[in-house]
């Protein structure tokens, strides 16, 4: 089965691309990342001679770089992680999101129709629905509401996906996925962003007063349920998927504080982000039922393996923090976006 991973170099996708090689004998994957700013091909390191693995440094908005790796027309499936995916960066510029999340999805489509590929999945979020009030649940029928640039885009590459299914008979399929952790996640993300400055002993800075809710998925569970969809999902369908784990920022943080030990005042408020949305919950019933899928690593076991991996992985963070790993990839390789 040979599979293009777009965004493979980055937190989630290379999550999928270590699972898949490891779990699938049959697999090829294609990662086509054109390393911007939170790809790492460190994240892949182990894998960069396995014969059924190979990276393009590529952007998904370059029609003409990308239409070599579908001309074979031997390529079974797409899935789309690639994104600009932080919600402060889209406060600051939306253009980027616009450009890569919606018009890279357009392109990513209509080469997948052009060339038959069987199958496009397409990773969305939970935040294209907005935000939840004190109760309450997104199903994959909850209207679309996004608050930031960042989900707005990613609601209008939703859109076209969907399109796609209804005017061409394209054979897609949607995941949207609520808050991910995990080894390898981007510093600038909360829990990350806490560990290693707890390490660095720095301070935390945490969002207004604390209480956002988001509802917490260990990346392995996500790359599983994104398999499952793949492989056995029904074209034309959104599938939610939640780690039924509502968390606030508040709570994250004071059980980072348990783990490592850190005293309260760690803490720092700092002003509360635009358009911040007050509460995410994920109804994940449809691929439970349809798929069996369910979250398998308990969150107060997957955060202390989180933390225990930046403990271990310190020269992984700090070379990304410091960001000498951007002068070193930009030497290696010239062409790229960093």
């Amino acid at each position: 089965m040979k599979i293009i991973v777009t965004g493979g170099l980055g937190f989630i996708g290379s999550q999928m691309i270590r699972w898949a090689l490891d779990t699938v004998p049959d697999v090829q994957i294609i990662n086509v990342d054109s390393l911007t700013y939170a790809g790492n091909p460190a994240n892949v390191a182990g894998y960069s001679e396995d014969p059924r693995y190979r990276w393009e440094a590529v952007s998904i908005t370059d029609h003409d770089a990308l239409e070599p790796l579908f001309a074979d027309r031997s390529v079974d499936a797409v899935i789309n992680f690639a994104a600009e995916s932080h919600v402060d960066r889209s406060i600051m510029s939306g253009a980027p999101f616009v450009t890569t999340n919606v018009l890279g999805t357009q392109i990513l489509l209509e080469l997948a129709r052009k060339y038959h590929v069987p199958r496009f999945l397409h990773v969305s979020t939970d935040e294209v629905y907005g935000s939840l009030g004190a109760t309450g649940l997104f199903s994959e029928t909850t209207p679309l509401n996004p608050n930031s640039p960042y989900s707005a885009s990613k609601a209008a590459a939703d859109m076209l996906v969907l399109a796609a299914f209804r005017t061409h008979q394209q054979d897609v399929v949607i995941t949207r996925c609520s808050n991910n952790y995990g080894p390898y996640q981007f510093p600038e993300k909360l829990i990350p962003l806490f560990v290693t400055n707890g390490l660095e002993g720095q301070p935390w800075p945490l969002y207004g007063d604390g209480l956002n809710v988001r509802d917490w998925l260990h990346v392995s569970d996500h790359v599983r349920a994104i398999w499952m969809v793949l492989t056995e999902g029904h074209r034309g369908e959104i599938y939610n998927i939640g780690g039924h784990n509502e968390q606030s920022n508040r709570a994250v943080a004071e059980e980072l504080q348990r783990i490592l030990g850190l005293p309260s005042s760690v803490m720092v408020a700092v002003k509360d982000r635009l358009g911040h949305d007050r509460r995410y919950a994920i109804d994940s019933q449809k691929i439970t039922k349809e798929l069996g899928w369910e979250p398998l690593i308990p969150w107060q076991e997957g955060l202390r393996q989180t933390v225990s991996w930046y403990q271990t992985h310190q020269n992984w963070w700090k070379a990304i923090k410091s960001g000498s790993y951007r002068d070193y990839y930009a030497h290696q390789y010239g062409a790229c976006n960093l």
